[in-house]
């Protein structure tokens, strides 16, 4: 299979990133890599329309969020039960009681809570590039981002929400 010109490089400055933003969106660092895999293999298929408009980060962060939210509609069957369980593969985020419990936290918002959050406050994208991205209004955006920030400050400084409701 051919390489389209300048997708190895893409994929390879953009990785971290992109990984970060699925591990977010998905809270498991397994689950995370498999959405970012299909997402490159959907980018792929277009690279040279993609690329040709510029604008190939854009076009990634919508596929990854799509497809996150189609994973969620429908119930994933490719797991079987096994009496002795496998190793666990290594966990590319350091382990740390705050990561842990922001990423905790994020699993208790709706799903476009979460991708709001994750797109406009992680990364910090402009509210008009995140309701294209999401397919929604910039007041959605909005009101979607401060109820997903509101209840993140909740369940990390509960004694603070008390305080500032």
């Amino acid at each position: 299979m051919r390489d389209p010109a300048g997708f190895r490089e893409f994929v390879v400055g953009g990785a971290p990133r992109h990984l970060r933003t699925a591990y977010l969106l998905t809270g498991n660092p397994a689950d995370a890599e498999d959405l970012l895999q299909t997402a490159l293999t959907k980018l792929m298929r277009v690279w040279d329309r993609v690329a040709a408009q510029g604008s190939p980060d854009a076009y990634l962060r919508t596929v990854i969020v799509n497809t996150h939210a189609s994973r969620w509609q429908r119930k994933w069957r490719g797991e079987v039960a096994t009496e002795v369980l496998p190793e666990s593969g290594h966990d590319p985020y350091p382990v740390s009681d705050d990561r842990d419990q922001l990423r905790r936290a994020l699993l208790t918002l709706t799903k476009g809570e979460r991708a709001v959050v994750v797109l406009r406050h992680v990364e910090d994208l402009p509210e008009a590039e995140v309701a294209r991205v999401l397919g929604c209004s910039p007041g959605t955006v909005k009101s979607q981002s401060s109820r997903g920030l509101a209840k993140l400050r909740a369940a990390l400084s509960p004694e603070l929400s008390e305080v500032n409701p």
